[in-house]
């Protein structure tokens, strides 16, 4: 006789720790159970069923037969050897499944019988069957009662020991993916468990997340048993178990993290409708609001920029261009661009073209460190952008342009970059004069700037 108590107690402490409902516990023990009688007690081809009643400890075995006919079974020939359906349709370690009615090999093929060979142990023909129950029909299970056993031999506690990890296994499995299917395509907290050539992996309590290579933010360093947020973005499932592909350099983190930030994101009242990111360097966002009376781009801002700010702490650093979305596409490539200043812009719309112009002075700030700023707007508006100056420069950008640290500098060109902006300052890209910044623009350039103020 089982002691309920410890059981009860038992079940409760893995549903709170692996959430796993009892049932399905339950559903296992009885599976074990019923692996353990048919291995000490049962008969080659059983289908044998065990009952548990959680109330009075007592467990009650079944055996199960399926009523079928002349069209779906055929009767052995002499000599014919048994077929070994059992371990063919179920595998070693589960509880065997009713399911006599698989076509035998060669189903399909002109002159093979693709009924299945009759088995007295778990089949039962129909005019067998309605002498039991007269309104029997095909495919119908009928149960017959088996002799309660209490002594199993080692073998059988042993395989009722397997087919009940087996069965949590698997129920914890589905529990986890449960869970992170309802947490998918959202940000995740977790701690750095371990590194493996350049791969993180994160321990997301109940389930290990991965952070390959290139989901991370070029230039951050992780260190174990740091806490990190990162961007749930695909969940699959393999024979290994769950995999959870975690990034902290994919787009819709940002949009993940303005989420959190500004609460008109998350309501729906201010639509990111576009961005366009390097990661760890630059990202460019285009904003909508879906009431006249709320500012897209200050809810997105905060006051004083605070919202913002948190976000490029959360990044590294990395700055973020937040622009108003225009159903104008002129308008939306002109503010794109910002925060250069553009005197006109003529577009192909067959041809997804844009030809820019801009004032010399305004040239290098609409190109941008590296050719950066043009080649996001021409990611966020989906344009070829050609950029050109009245004194006749030209510059053109392409929607689908590699990432900057794809088409990295030669060392002569880095060193010489290195050397001006220490003679110069700071490019003339990066500087946000207060006529670049005003209102009017309706576009915000934002960039971390956490200097130490002695």
């Amino acid at each position: 006789m089982l002691d309920l108590k410890t059981m009860k107690s038992a079940l409760e402490q893995l549903e709170q720790e692996r959430g796993i409902s009892k049932d399905k516990i339950i559903d296992a023990i009885e599976a074990a159970l019923a692996a353990a009688y048919k291995k000490d007690y049962g008969k080659r081809g059983q289908i044998i069923r065990a009952k548990l009643d959680m109330d009075t400890g007592k467990t009650d075995f079944i055996q199960v037969k399926v009523v079928v006919d002349d069209t779906l079974v055929r009767m052995p020939v002499e000599g014919e050897e048994e077929e070994e359906n059992e371990g063919r349709q179920y595998g070693r370690g589960r509880e065997p499944e009713p399911l006599p009615l698989i076509p035998a090999p060669g189903e399909g093929e002109e002159g093979v019988d693709a009924r299945v060979r009759f088995n007295p142990e778990h089949h039962i023909m129909l005019a067998d069957a309605k002498l039991i129950k007269k309104d029997a029909v095909l495919g119908e299970e009928l149960i017959f009662p088996l002799d309660a056993k209490d002594d199993y031999g080692r073998i059988a506690a042993q395989t009722a020991k397997q087919v009940i990890i087996q069965k949590i296994r698997e129920a914890e499995k589905l529990s986890v993916l449960d869970e992170f299917a309802q947490r998918g395509e959202e940000i995740v907290t977790g701690i750095v468990q371990r590194i493996e050539r350049g791969n993180i992996f994160i321990d997301l309590g109940r389930a290990t997340g991965l952070l390959a290579y290139e989901d991370q933010i070029p230039g951050e360093r992780y260190r174990a048993a740091e806490r990190i947020r990162s961007y749930l973005y695909s969940i699959e499932e393999s024979p290994r178990g769950i995999n959870l592909r975690l990034s902290r350099a994919h787009p819709n983190f940002v949009r993940a993290l303005f989420s959190l930030e500004a609460p008109e994101v998350a309501n729906g009242v201010v639509e990111l409708k576009e961005i366009a990111r390097e990661a760890g360097s630059r990202t460019k966002i285009a904003v909508h609001s879906n009431d006249s009376h709320v500012d897209p781009v200050g809810s997105c801002v905060g006051q004083r920029g605070v919202r913002v700010a948190t976000v490029i702490s959360e990044l590294g650093g990395e700055k973020i261009d937040v622009i108003e979305w225009s159903p104008e596409v002129e308008k939306f490539i002109a503010d794109a661009l910002s925060p250069a200043k553009v005197r006109s812009v003529v577009t192909n719309a067959e041809e997804r073209r844009a030809v820019v112009e801009v004032m010399p002075d305004q040239l290098s700030l609409a190109i941008g460190r590296g050719g950066q700023n043009v080649r996001l707007a021409a990611k966020l508006t989906g344009f070829r952008i050609d950029i050109k100056s009245t004194a006749g420069e030209e510059y053109l950008a392409e929607p689908d342009a590699p990432l900057a640290k794809e088409t990295a500098e030669t060392p002569e060109e880095e060193v010489k970059e290195f050397v001006e902006s220490v003679g110069e300052g700071v490019p003339n890209e990066e500087v946000d004069t207060p006529e670049e910044a005003t209102a009017d623009d309706k576009s915000v350039v934002a960039e971390n700037t956490n200097t130490e103020e002695k």
